[in-house]
Formats: C-alpha cells, structure tokens, sequence
C-alpha cells in the first residue's frame, strides 16, 4: 500500500535581535539578555520546554533564535521589551523591527533643545 497523505512542510521559523548600540555603551550585557529569554520563552505554554525545537544562539552583540515549532516574532518583541523593563532601560531604549525577521535595540532620538540654551548663554 502506498502512502496516500500529503507531507507537511517542515517548519523554520528565524529571527535575531540586534543589541549592538546598548552592548557597544556599556548598558546592557547580552549574555545577561540570552539567559534571560531563555528562562522566558515558553514552548507549548512550558516554560524552559526549548528540546530540539528551538534554538538560541549568541554571536556577539546579536541574538539568533531558531524555531521548528510555531513562534511569533512578536513574542520576541514582548520579551525584549518586558527585559528592558526590568532592568530599567526602558526609558532609553526601543525595540524597533528592521526587517521582517529582525529586531533592533534602538535608542530613543530626543531632541535636546535645552542643552543648546545653556551653551548658548555661556
């Protein structure tokens, strides 16, 4: 007998996080951040529940994630975000999406009309 049912794709899903700005400044150490994700994402609502399906890779100042299992990037954002939080560098930095699997640590462009006043008087 042969085998009638259609083959699924297998699926591969890969995203990276750019932490190059933060990391170059001193502000945040990824290392710290990969440790961090890794305890965070859940696999099938489990925590640490990462197996075979999904990898995460450091190379650097960017984070690499692989996946066989559905995984929105997204999800990523939130992580990131819920990181940055915590350890208070939320008020600087943003997770901007730089292409449609790529997420970049960006800080936020402020104008600084204030500083140019007092340079001025002086």
């Amino acid at each position: 007998a042969e085998y009638m049912g259609k083959k699924k794709k297998k699926l591969s899903l890969r995203f990276s996080l750019d932490c190059t700005h933060p990391v170059e400044d001193g502000v945040m150490d990824v290392a710290d951040f990969e440790r961090y994700l890794r305890e965070k994402i859940k696999v099938n609502g489990k925590l640490n529940n990462f197996g075979n399906s999904i990898t995460l890779e450091r190379t650097r100042t960017k984070l690499s994630l692989t996946s066989d299992v559905p995984f929105s990037k997204r999800y990523l954002k939130y992580l990131s975000k819920r990181y940055l939080k915590r350890n208070s560098l939320r008020d600087w930095l943003r997770v901007v999406s730089v292409s449609k699997d790529t997420y970049e640590l960006r800080y936020f462009h402020i104008a600084n009309d204030d500083e140019d006043e007092d340079e001025a008087e002086s």
